[in-house]
């Protein structure tokens, strides 16, 4: 994998979904392009194919009951975008060591008090998906083994136990934080360099005019 720092990576990739959730409906071409883009961050970043699948199979799940009433036409383009940027930001979540998306948020230019809460948001997600992880496992230790099996595992009361084990652990973390002198910042700071700025401002420009154009062709 190409030697890419978290900030860059995060603003790259929100370039991509926020460039492809802006075009015009039905611009087909456009939207290709943005495609065979996603599909290059996905070699770039080398991510684990199977897992992306398995993240995004579920994902697709939920977004499809919500387009389809919308019609085959229009819901066809819906999810195709819709996969072009979730294979775009859980190529970016999929590849991040741990603990480190607070640090790429930080870079984000955006006020104090909302970067502050999606850091903490970022934290409490990262709990999350490590108790799903080890509900996981313990399906697994019980012999519900796949998909499938995940799936009746996962009833409404696993799920709520998995809310209350997570809601403990959070406030347990934050409790950490507050004894060794958080106030609502992280001491790190992240300023991308001029070489990045620069490609980050050729990618945006690069997205803009892509984005643009599907509103000045009819295709």
């Amino acid at each position: 994998m190409l030697k890419i720092s978290l900030p860059l990576r995060l603003q790259l990739s929100l370039i991509i979904v926020i460039g492809a959730a802006f075009l015009k409906h039905h611009t087909w071409s456009n939207l290709l392009v943005y495609g065979a883009i996603a599909l290059i961050w996905v070699c770039i970043l080398q991510v684990p194919i199977r897992k992306l699948g398995g993240l995004i199979g579920a994902e697709l799940i939920f977004l499809s009951l919500m387009a389809l009433p919308l019609g085959w036409e229009r819901a066809s383009f819906l999810l195709v975008r819709s996969l072009i940027c979730l294979i775009t930001m859980n190529s970016f979540l999929l590849t991040l060591p741990p603990h480190s998306l607070g640090i790429a948020l930080k870079s984000l230019p955006i006020p104090a008090p909302l970067k502050e809460n999606l850091i903490l948001a970022a934290q409490y997600l990262e709990i999350l998906l490590l108790e799903v992880t080890q509900m996981q496992r313990s399906a697994q230790l019980r012999g519900l083994n796949g998909a499938a099996g995940w799936l009746r595992y996962a009833s409404a009361s696993m799920i709520g136990a998995l809310y209350l084990r997570t809601l403990d652990r959070a406030e347990r973390v934050y409790a950490a934080m507050v004894a060794r002198g958080y106030n609502g910042q992280l001491p790190i700071d992240s300023p991308l360099k001029p070489k990045e700025r620069f490609i980050l401002l050729i990618a945006g420009v690069t997205a803009t005019c892509l984005t643009l154009s599907s509103y000045l062709t009819v295709i």
